[in-house]
């Protein structure tokens, strides 16, 4: 079996290690026939040619700026910051096995039977979060007033962003595109023409607390799909620093491994091999992985100059507030 796994430790560029990988990867399955992992070099493909061809990013970011550029205008005491990224290399390759793992997983479940690979492979479809922008809101202290809850006007913000959001992309050709319904009913704070495009988890959190809303976009100009994700301080600080993030790495690992003990071993070669990839990556020690312009101490101690870990920063935008003191004109 071809792994990701396998072209980490030789000081390699993320570029040259994604080349490496696919040019293996792609050897093998045309030598076996294997559909899948045909399907899987498409995907490293795209992300190829996003690290190779990404002049579209400036034009992509500079359009965004513009609903940046709005808020400022339009929300003067808000701080908020816009930022953008590639995911990384590691997440982008656990998310398509993972993908595999769980479509598998859940037609045995409900059938008793496996996909074939064009069932398998029409239901992987397109990942659309490859490239995401985050927007993310607070209203500083000095501006609330007595009795004032700052949660309540966040959220009022919040939504009332999200719900022109669409239509000021549109303007600058972004559309707006439903991913896959949403499991749970979104807020009502969204309107309901809107409401089959977001996927709120803030009404309805994650099971480890994650709260956030996503919103995914076709970029006319370039061909390519973005996400959105609009969330609070709060909310961020929750899932990049708090519980969320260790909480979700726990329930993915244990989720897996019930997979994998329902799955019947040597019964379906795309679950089998899909699962080994994903355990080899969750065990990885950063610190002793050798990629050029990538340091780790450990698995929270890292310095990532190359998007192979926490993904390639498009944009940085900041806007601090306006004010800086209790009057506001």
């Amino acid at each position: 079996m071809i792994s990701l796994h396998d072209y980490l430790y030789e000081g390699d560029t993320v570029l040259k290690i994604l080349h490496r990988y696919y040019g293996a990867l792609k050897e093998e399955a045309y030598k076996t026939n294997n559909g899948i992992d045909k399907l899987h070099c498409d995907f490293l493909l795209q992300q190829i040619d996003f690290l190779e061809h990404n002049d579209f990013l400036t034009s992509q970011s500079q359009r965004l700026r513009e609903f940046y550029k709005y808020m400022t205008d339009e929300y003067p005491a808000l701080a908020f910051t816009f930022k953008g990224r590639i995911k990384s290399l590691l997440r982008a390759e656990q998310k398509f096995n993972g993908n595999i793992v769980e479509n598998v997983y859940e037609h045995y479940m409900k059938h008793n039977a496996f996909l074939s690979v064009e069932q398998l492979q029409e239901r992987m479809g397109i990942i659309r979060d490859l490239i995401a922008y985050r927007i993310v809101l607070s209203i500083p202290t000095c501006h609330l007033k007595e009795g004032e809850n700052r949660e309540e006007i966040e959220l009022k913000y919040l939504y009332e962003i999200a719900n022109k959001l669409p239509e000021f992309l549109k303007n600058m050709g972004f559309s707006a595109k439903i991913y896959k319904m949403p499991e749970s009913q979104p807020s009502e704070k969204i309107v309901e023409r809107l409401q089959p495009y977001y996927r709120d988890y803030i009404k309805n959190p994650s099971f480890n607390g994650y709260r956030s809303l996503h919103i995914t976009f076709y970029d006319n100009y370039s061909g390519s799909y973005l996400e959105v994700q609009i969330r609070t301080k709060e909310m961020d600080d929750y899932a990049e620093i708090g519980p969320a993030h260790h909480l979700g790495y726990e329930k993915k690992q244990e989720e897996e491994r019930r997979r994998r003990d329902q799955i019947p071993k040597g019964e379906c070669l795309y679950f089998d091999e899909a699962y080994e990839r994903g355990i080899l990556l969750q065990q990885l020690d950063l610190s002793k992985i050798d990629v050029n312009m990538f340091a780790a101490v450990n698995n929270q101690l890292v310095n990532d100059g190359c998007g192979l870990y926490r993904g390639r920063l498009i944009l940085p935008y900041e806007h601090l507030s306006r004010f800086q003191n209790d009057i506001i004109d």
